[in-house]
């Protein structure tokens, strides 16, 4: 391919793209990832756990962050619960198949969730109707909801007790400001937990 000048422009574009949206975040918008931590924080302190759900790029998110939370971000620490919805292929294909794939995380969150965890859903575009669907189930069940979306929200907006919108339409730019979101969630959930260097 070589470095000709129009793939450099394709890379320098992409980055500075990037660079524009993560520039955009406000004041506001940067205590609200905080205020999403202290959700977590307070979820995982009372004994509950953080469950994840997304579609494609954002099903990956889902299961990346989840897996910081159980192994660790940047200390050795205790295990903290938090669960992807959407990597059980068993589950996910038999709610698909008997029900509707709009209920393949409803359904896992009525089974699953309490009203001493948290919901975390993930989406690009806020239209997903499985998203929708888990968030209102968590909802009726008295759990904590949170979403991460982008291009304005669509019809997940304000449906979460807290929600952050990436300033973008992007779909490769919102879903990598989700990522930089969730680790800095992470990061913040375990400071907030008190876990300091190597500490178990």
């Amino acid at each position: 391919m070589g470095a000709n000048k129009e793939f450099l422009s394709v890379v320098t574009d992409h980055i500075a793209e990037h660079m524009s949206v993560i520039k955009q975040l406000n004041r506001d918008e940067l205590i609200s990832i905080i205020t999403i931590a202290d959700t977590l924080v307070n979820t995982l302190k009372k004994g509950g756990g953080v469950f994840w759900c997304g579609n494609g790029g954002s099903a990956s998110d889902s299961q990346h962050l989840a897996a910081e939370l159980i192994g660790r971000f940047k200390n050795n620490r205790r295990a903290l619960k938090s669960i992807a919805l959407n990597t059980d292929t068993s589950v996910l294909t038999c709610i698909a198949n008997d029900f509707s794939y709009e209920n393949v995380f409803s359904r896992q969150v009525e089974a699953l969730l309490n009203r001493n965890d948290v919901l975390v859903a993930i989406s690009t575009s806020g239209n997903s109707p499985n998203l929708i669907n888990a968030i209102k189930e968590a909802k009726k069940i008295g759990a904590a909801t949170i979403c991460l979306l982008g291009k304005g929200g669509g019809q997940s907006l304000n449906l979460a007790d807290h929600n952050f919108i990436v300033p973008s339409s992007s779909t490769a730019r919102i879903q990598e400001a989700h990522i930089l979101i969730g680790h800095i969630v992470c990061d913040l959930v375990e400071k907030g937990l008190g876990v300091g260097q190597d500490s178990i």
